[in-house]
Formats: structure tokens, C-alpha cells, sequence
């Protein structure tokens, strides 16, 4: 079985969706799960497959400036977002010895990753991404070779993005959503610059690499959403490899406080609810 790193970085207090991040690796532990981050707060029910690291934002700046050969902006925590690409070059200390090294939000309720993820597609893709549009910023797997780890240079705009002090969606499509969500391709798409999926797409394209472009995820605040023992379903019917809550927690009614979630759950439009009665108490 090929190992699978994923690194997610994140600074300041954890949000009040950690729990659930936590619950979902904990059901996928054959994937070693990374969180670089300044908080020291105890993780209660921390799983063997997650490992915290320590490092103040200022040191990660430090690191990525001197392996870049330029000074990297990141004074302000958002803004490794735009770097995730760059993870594997910069933190190649920490990928060493895996076969494969993602990045990951926390916004994330797993589902059974090596489900979709599977040897084949392993032995098949250099790259693989959770929709067919764009390279997902939320999640997303490369190959630990020296092509894939620095690969980001490929784009003319790298050290322009990674020096300058606005986020410019780098990971993904450079804002070239509307354009996407139209229809259009990423080299159709108006985008002030190159992206990841700009160079992902072309080196796929021109076969220097495979890639995997095909949605997979489930994103929105769209309700009747299961979580059953490690996997998620939509309508009971659809299985996704995760649940993206990149809207659902905008729009959600927050949970004063998130203690021992079971191995089976529903999310509605607004809540996660934890038994039956409680979704039968609010519709």
C-alpha cells in the first residue's frame, strides 16, 4: 500500500469544526494526517494518525524564503493557502519517505479516502484532484518525486505570488471561477495569472504527467448529509470522498460546544445533528 502524507497549516485558535476533522481521520488510518500550526492546545481523542508540529508562522517564513532564494510574504496566516502547492518543497523534510504528499483544509469531514483513492489510481496518477475544473485547494495529492514537489515553478507567476502580499487563489484557478463554473476551460478562463491548474492542465495535457480531474467532493449547504462509519453520503444514495464545509460553515448554526460525536450523523442545511431525534426536532 503507497503512504499518503497530508499537511494542513493552520494558525490561531481551532475552529469549532476541528472535532469533526479530527473524528473523520481517525476513521482512515492508513493516511498519516500533518497539522503544522502555533496552537498548543491539547487535542482531546487525537488519533495515532495525527501528528501536530509547532512552528511559529515567522519560522515557516524563514524556511520557504531560503529555499526559494527569494523573500516569501507571509505575514499573514491566510496567505499559505497560496503556497500549498509549494508544501512539498518546503516541508520536504517532513514528506520524506512517503510515496505521495497532500495538503488539506480543516474545513473537511473525511470520508473513506483509500476508497477513492485506490492502489490503481496510485500506481496511475502523478496528481489528483477532487473536481474536474480546477485543482482543489481543500484537498489535493501529488507524487513525492522532484518533478511534482517543484512543480509550482512551472508557473511565470510563482515568485511574483509568492512575494507579493495579496492572496491571489494560486492553488487553485486565480479566481477563474465564474469562468469554469460557465463551462469554459482554465485556458479560456480570464485569469490575472498562471495557476496551478493553468500548469497542471497543460503538463496533462501534453502528457508529461497524469492527472486526475473528476468531482469527488460534496460542497454547499445542501442538507441531507450522512456520515456513516467513516464515509459520507449524499441522499443516502451518493458517496463522496469528503464533505467540504466551505459554505456550510458561513451559513450554519454553530454548536456551542462539539463532545462525543458517534460513528453515524446527519447535517442538515444548518446543524449537525448527532441522533435522529434531533433532526426530527428541526424539520
Amino acid at each position: 500500500m503507497k503512504s499518503i502524507a497530508v499537511l494542513t497549516c493552520w494558525y490561531g485558535p481551532y475552529p469549532w469544526y476541528l472535532p469533526y476533522f479530527i473524528h473523520s481521520c481517525s476513521f482512515n488510518p492508513s493516511v498519516d494526517f500533518i497539522i503544522i500550526t502555533d496552537n498548543t492546545e491539547q487535542i482531546p481523542d487525537k488519533p495515532g494518525n495525527i501528528t501536530i508540529i509547532n512552528k511559529p508562522l515567522a519560522e515557516i517564513k524563514l524556511v520557504a524564503s531560503e529555499k526559494l532564494g527569494f523573500t516569501a510574504n507571509l505575514n499573514y496566516a491566510y496567505k499559505l493557502c497560496e503556497f500549498k502547492p509549494a508544501y512539498g518543497f518546503i516541508f520536504s523534510e517532513i514528506i520524506k519517505g512517503y510515496d505521495f504528499w497532500g495538503y488539506s483544509d480543516l474545513d473537511l469531514i473525511y470520508g473513506d479516502l483509500r476508497s477513492f483513492i485506490t492502489p490503481e489510481m496510485l500506481n496511475t496518477y502523478d496528481f489528483i484532484s477532487l473536481r474536474h475544473d480546477y485543482t482543489t485547494g481543500c484537498f489535493a495529492l501529488n507524487r513525492n518525486t522532484g518533478l511534482l514537489n517543484n512543480f509550482f515553478t512551472r508557473s511565470k507567476d510563482y515568485k511574483y505570488v509568492f512575494s507579493d502580499p495579496e492572496y491571489h487563489n494560486f492553488d487553485e484557478c486565480g479566481f477563474a471561477f465564474k469562468d469554469l463554473h460557465l463551462g469554459k476551460s482554465i485556458f479560456e478562463a480570464s485569469s490575472a495569472i498562471e495557476s496551478y491548474t493553468h500548469i497542471m492542465k497543460a503538463a496533462d495535457s501534453n502528457g508529461e504527467l497524469k492527472a486526475h480531474f473528476d468531482f469527488i467532493l460534496l460542497e454547499g449547504a445542501t442538507g441531507r448529509v450522512t456520515f456513516d462509519n467513516g464515509r459520507i453520503f449524499y441522499k443516502n444514495e451518493l458517496e463522496a470522498i469528503l464533505y467540504h464545509l466551505v459554505t456550510f460553515k458561513r451559513t450554519c448554526v454553530v454548536p456551542k460546544k462539539v463532545e462525543n460525536i458517534p460513528p453515524y450523523y446527519t447535517i442538515s442545511p444548518t446543524k449537525i445533528h448527532h441522533s435522529k431525534q434531533q433532526l426530527l426536532q428541526t424539520t
